[in-house]
C-alpha cells in the first residue's frame, strides 16, 4: 500500500533529488521521499482570496449615443479619466477604482442588460485557481484595456461574472457635476435562491447584509420564497449584490430592467435628486425612504436599466430585519 502511494506521488510530481528518486521504493524510504516532494503534491483545495468590492459594472445598450448622454450628461459621469484609460466601449469612471461601461447590443437583446459585474481581489491567479478547484468554469487571464489582468465566469444562473487584479487607486478627479462616487451594488433577478446562496456564500465567501420583503398586500401571488430582496456583502469589503426574488418569468423588458440594476451611493438622496434636476433630468422615482431604511431614488438610461441613487446609511429601522453587517462609508 505504501509503495503504490508513493509510486503515484513520484509519476504526479517528480522529485528534485535525482539520487533519491533512483532508490529503488520500499518501506524505509517512504518518509525521505515526502521531504524530497514538493508540498503542492499534498496541497487541499486552495484557500479563497480576499474579494475586497465591485470593480465595475456593464450593461448592454440598444443606442449608445442615448445612454452616453445620461450616464454623462444626467449622472455627470466623465469619460476622459484614468479609470477608464484605453477602454473602447463608452465607460465611465466613478472613482479611482470603479467604472461604469457600456456595450451595444448585437443581435437581439437579452433578457438581462446588466452585462458583467466585476468584483475585485489582490491575488487573481489564486482566485482562479480557487474557482477552477470547486469545478467553476472560468476563462484564461488576460489583460483587459486598462492593462489591468482579468478573468470571467459565471453564477450557477449564468448572470456574468468576472473577477479583476485590484491594483490600488489611479489617479481621479470627480467630474463637477458626477451624482455620486460610489457603486454601491448590483442587484438581478434570481429564480433559486438556495442555490445562488451556496455559490455566493457558501463557496465565494458572500455574508449578510439585510433581506426584506413587500408588505403582504403587496406581495407578488407567485412569491415562493419568504423575502424579495436578499443582500449579500462582498466579504472583505462594505458593497454588495442584491438578488431580486419572485420575479415572473414572463416579466417585460420595462419589468426586467427594474430589477436589474445599479446602485449608486449618496450622502443624502434630497441633495442628490436637485442635483439631477440640475443636470437635465426631467423625470425620476423619489427620493423617498424604502422598505431597507434608507432614502433612494429610482432614474432609468434609456434601456430601461434602472439606476439607484441611495443614501449611504439608514434614515430609518428597515422592516422585517436589521442589518446584519455595517454600512459603507462615502
Amino acid at each position: 500500500m505504501i509503495l503504490s502511494i508513493v509510486s503515484k506521488l513520484v509519476r504526479r510530481c517528480g522529485c528534485p533529488t535525482r539520487r533519491l528518486c533512483g532508490w529503488e521504493l520500499h518501506t524505509g524510504a517512504f518518509f525521505l521521499l515526502l521531504l524530497c516532494l514538493p508540498l503542492s503534491c499534498f496541497a487541499q483545495n486552495p484557500s479563497r482570496p480576499k474579494i475586497t468590492g465591485i470593480a465595475h459594472v456593464r450593461l448592454f445598450s440598444a443606442d449608445l449615443h442615448a445612454a452616453r448622454a445620461f450616464y454623462s450628461k444626467i449622472l455627470g459621469f466623465d469619460s476622459a479619466t484614468s479609470t477608464c484609460l484605453g477602454v473602447t466601449n463608452p465607460c465611465y469612471a466613478v472613482n479611482g477604482h470603479q467604472r461604469i461601461e457600456l456595450q451595444q447590443i448585437a443581435g437581439g437583446a437579452p433578457d438581462n442588460l446588466l452585462a458583467e459585474i466585476a468584483f475585485s481581489t489582490p491575488n487573481l491567479a489564486e482566485m482562479r485557481e480557487y474557482v477552477l478547484a470547486h469545478q467553476i468554469q472560468a476563462s484564461t487571464i488576460a489583460k483587459d484595456e486598462t492593462g489591468t489582468p482579468r478573468f470571467t465566469f459565471k453564477d450557477p444562473e449564468g448572470h456574468p461574472l468576472a473577477f479583476v487584479q485590484s491594483s490600488g487607486e489611479r489617479f481621479f478627479t470627480p467630474a463637477p457635476h458626477q451624482v455620486s462616487t460610489r457603486i454601491l451594488h448590483a442587484g438581478f433577478i434570481v429564480k433559486d435562491l438556495e442555490r445562488e446562496r451556496a455559490f455566493y456564500e457558501g463557496l465565494l465567501g458572500f455574508r449578510l447584509y439585510w433581506h426584506g420583503a413587500f408588505p403582504p398586500n403587496e406581495r407578488a401571488a407567485n412569491s415562493t420564497n419568504v423575502d424579495d430582496w436578499y443582500e449579500i456583502q462582498v466579504p472583505d469589503g462594505e458593497e454588495w449584490i442584491e438578488f431580486m426574488l419572485n420575479i415572473p418569468a414572463n416579466a417585460n423588458k420595462q419589468d426586467r430592467g427594474v430589477q436589474n440594476h445599479f446602485s449608486l451611493g449618496v450622502k443624502d438622496a434630497n441633495n442628490a435628486a436637485q442635483h439631477l434636476r440640475v443636470n437635465g433630468a426631467a423625470k425620476f422615482d423619489g427620493p423617498e425612504v424604502g422598505r431597507d431604511g434608507k432614502n433612494s431614488l429610482d432614474i432609468y438610461d434609456p434601456d430601461f436599466s434602472r439606476v439607484e441613487v441611495m443614501d449611504y446609511t439608514t434614515t430609518k429601522d428597515p422592516c422585517c430585519n436589521a442589518y446584519s453587517a455595517a454600512h459603507p462609508k462615502p
